[in-house]
């Protein structure tokens, strides 16, 4: 199973479905949702957190929040 926590610098993938009860609501208003592109700009220095872009949006995510959301790649 793949999960944004899994994703390389620079790879994009289509966020699958998840539990909202895993994910903050917050971060679905910001566009964390199913069939939504993400991609991986940049981690921090001990890889925690993410910053994404999501749709054009910027987001840094906790990577275990991260974890909980499975994607599929993009080629």
């Amino acid at each position: 199973m793949l999960t944004i926590a899994s994703l390389k610098k620079g790879q994009r993938a289509i966020m699958m479905e998840f539990s909202v009860d895993t994910v903050p609501l917050k971060l679905l208003d910001m566009g964390c949702l199913p069939g939504n592109e993400v991609a991986l700009v940049q981690t921090a220095p001990f890889q925690d957190p993410l910053y994404l872009n999501i749709n054009g949006s910027h987001l840094a995510i906790r990577k275990e929040t991260a974890a909980q959301i499975e994607i599929e790649l993009i080629d």
